[in-house]
């Protein structure tokens, strides 16, 4: 079996993208970033989200390392970016001005794509894994491990947020409120992380 299936890289690529993109973590940030819409509609966001995640992640294992060479984008700058970006969505959720989502956000692209597929689930720290676990994988077998892997995760995240979704039932409007402000505090945390992360790299880098 172990010519046809590399249970060691799967095990190691699984638990390392499990951990990074944190399914259970994305809980209330998911809940406070669709507060207000239907049902209906956070169903699809769900689906939607955990989509664009895993179309970030394919491309980034297969074009990646390329793809960042031949724009000369390091990942650090990678790591900046996307922490910027989360500390802009924290402060609307601790402001509340996320709260109500307006025309815009109701067609329900804008907040699968950004920034729940990317940059909190699809984020600098997965992307480089991914980059990372693809280097290691030289034959057929570590490649179908590798990709077995980002299906399984994408798949739990999926599941989190589609079944979260009755956690919204369960706390009511008051009860989401208080999730929307700690979601915001923990992206906050998030992104200084990212952004701490960054500038260190940077220095140590020059």
């Amino acid at each position: 079996m172990s010519d046809y299936f590399d249970a060691k890289l799967f095990g190691e690529a699984f638990i390392t993208l499990f951990v990074i993109i944190d399914p259970p973590g994305i809980i209330p940030v998911f809940l406070g970033l669709t507060r207000g819409y239907p049902e209906k509609q956070r169903t699809r966001l769900a689906w939607q989200a955990a989509t664009v995640a895993f179309a970030v992640i394919v491309v980034f294992a297969v074009f990646g390392q390329t793809l960042l060479n031949y724009l000369g984008v390091s990942v650090p700058a990678l790591m900046l970016a996307g922490g910027l970006l989360l500390l802009l969505v924290a402060l609307e959720l601790l402001t509340g001005k996320a709260s109500a989502p307006d025309e815009a956000m109701r067609g329900n692209v804008n907040v699968a794509m950004v920034p729940l597929g990317t940059p909190l689930l699809a984020g600098p720290g997965s992307i480089v894994a991914t980059i990372v676990f693809v280097q290691r994988a030289d034959h057929l077998n570590q490649i179908a491990a590798l990709a077995l892997a980002i299906i399984a995760v994408h798949l739990i995240l999926w599941l989190v947020m589609r079944f979260s979704l009755g956690i919204m039932k369960v706390i009511k409007e008051n009860g989401v409120e208080l999730v929307t402000r700690i979601a915001g505090l923990l992206l906050a945390a998030i992104a200084v992380q990212l952004c701490a992360d960054a500038v260190r790299d940077f220095i140590q880098a020059g």
